[in-house]
């Protein structure tokens, strides 16, 4: 396979796509809603997150949280695929082009929107870079939640609305729970290379036991937030029942959890992701026919 696509990562890319396309069709039935800038937030979530799976595979490296002992994916700077100089390089081009796609959205959306940019730019950078990593500092899966999760849904939703709506804040928290638990997965499964390393993520802090209950409360939980939300009278009917058939992944996916842990962990890493794009795109074909 390229190494160009191992570095990029494509299975982790509905972690960024899910709530982009959530917080656009929420807006769909708006008068000013727009294609275009529906398009160009996808493009610029696509553009940061793999400008965070490039900062990953070059400052573990750097760091020498990566080793010959990996159990994850293969990393194309520690196996010498690509040399670092180049996938810093790629990194910076991508932020760089994720900044001026996003002028476009900062054209659009004004000061909020400029400094939910800069959020993202400096969440990317220092998740795993930095004085302070945040995946090194149990806080990766707080990254996800908030980024990929509120910030993705409500700032896509606000782009198009001009402002936010009470049903962009429960979606994004429901996404960002499924985000936080694909960070969980990863987590989890470099448990002991990753103590090796002096890292702490949350994982580590709380044990394999509990990281099995979170990971449950994870995939679970956004189904409760969205039959709240129909509950309140915040979401419609139709969205809630569609996205809640993806609940049977979400149960297949956490009796997997439970009792799989090191390499065997991988495949439901790609899997996790899937279950974010799946509760996605049914609640979106829900939203489209309401």
């Amino acid at each position: 396979m390229n190494p160009w696509i191992l570095a990029i990562r494509p299975r982790t890319l509905p972690a960024a796509i899910g709530p982009l396309l959530v917080g656009n069709i929420l807006a769909l039935q708006l008068e000013q809603f727009s294609l275009v800038i529906a398009c160009i937030s996808m493009l610029c979530a696509v553009l940061l997150q793999i400008a965070v799976n490039l900062a990953n595979d070059y400052f573990d490296f750097k760091s020498g949280v990566d080793t010959e002992e990996r159990l994850g994916p293969l990393r194309v700077t520690q196996s010498g695929l690509l040399s670092p100089a180049k996938v810093r390089n790629a990194m910076i081009l991508s932020l760089v082009l994720a900044f001026l796609v996003g002028l476009l959205l900062i054209n659009h959306g004004g000061w909020p929107i400029a400094l939910l940019a800069a959020a993202a730019i400096f969440g990317a950078l220092g998740y795993s870079g930095g004085p302070y990593p945040l995946a090194s500092h149990g806080l990766g899966e707080v990254a996800a939640f908030v980024f990929f999760g509120l910030v993705a849904v409500v700032g896509s939703y606000y782009l198009q609305a001009g402002a936010t709506s009470t049903s962009a804040w429960l979606l994004g928290s429901a996404i960002g729970f499924l985000n936080a638990a694909i960070m969980l997965v990863n987590n989890t499964r470099d448990m002991k290379t990753d103590i090796k390393a002096g890292k702490k993520t949350l994982a580590i802090r709380i044990g394999l036991g509990q990281a099995r209950l979170f990971y449950q409360a994870f995939v679970f939980l956004p189904f409760a937030v969205i039959i709240a939300g129909f509950l309140l009278g915040f979401l419609p009917g139709l969205p809630v029942l569609l996205a809640g058939l993806s609940l049977v992944f979400a149960r297949k996916l956490n009796n997997e959890f439970s009792h799989t842990s090191g390499a065997e962990l991988n495949p439901l890493l790609g899997q996790t992701a899937k279950l974010t794009m799946i509760f996605s795109t049914l609640f979106s074909i829900g939203w489209v026919f309401v």
